[in-house]
């Protein structure tokens, strides 16, 4: 993930320095200061008097079963539970003018192994969509890129697990297959540049 961000940073903005810390670097006062400084966490393990743009986004985020009772609460979708997590993911991305919406991200039959796209019926694909748009709208979402973690029951029902508020590691699938790749997407909605469109070419092509 950090290599993959960090080479969308340095193509399309030459001569950004880019300087990595962990969450203990951080806590233990490791911040790096000055007006040009852009925070970019791929991380929602952060400590709390960590102050950034994006910090209310990522407390929410952070807080999953919140985000779990809001979907019973205003959404017929059922939720995951500590035994059972998502294994698909909604890319999202979200700039100044709206979302755009990538490809499904699944995950293998091996752990951590990721692939896309993940094909999907109309009507699974436009649940999806909204249930992003109102997750997003409910937590005062800014630009950049989040997935939107779920699953689907025996009966192809949506099961909604959490919300990631950065390209989080299934993202590395796009890499392979999507234009641009979610790391360059994300480094475009921070820093306000359009996005016209993502597509799949292979995908396209067959």
């Amino acid at each position: 993930m950090i290599k993959a961000f960090k080479t969308a940073i340095v193509q399309q903005a030459e001569g950004t320095e880019v300087e990595v810390l962990t969450p203990a670097m951080v806590r233990r006062g490791g911040q790096s200061q000055g007006r040009d400084v852009l925070v970019c966490p791929l991380t929602i393990d952060l400590p709390e008097p960590f102050s950034f743009t994006h910090q209310k986004v990522f407390q929410a985020c952070r807080k999953i079963e919140e985000r779990r009772q809001w979907v019973q609460k205003h959404t017929t979708h059922r939720v995951c539970n500590h035994n059972y997590l998502g294994d698909h993911w909604l890319p999202i991305i979200y700039t100044a003018k709206g979302p755009l919406y990538g490809e499904v991200i699944g995950e293998g039959v091996m752990p951590n192994s990721y692939h896309q796209p993940i094909d999907l019926r109309d009507e699974q694909r436009q649940s999806l969509y909204y249930l992003g748009y109102q997750l997003l709208d409910s937590i005062g979402a800014t630009p950049g890129v989040y997935l939107l973690q779920f699953s689907f029951s025996p009966e192809k029902r949506l099961i909604f697990d959490r919300l990631w508020p950065f390209p989080a590691a299934p993202a590395i699938a796009s890499l392979r297959c999507q234009q641009p790749d979610l790391f360059t997407c994300h480094w475009h909605c921070l820093t306000g540049q359009s996005i016209p469109d993502v597509i799949i070419p292979h995908y396209l092509a067959s």
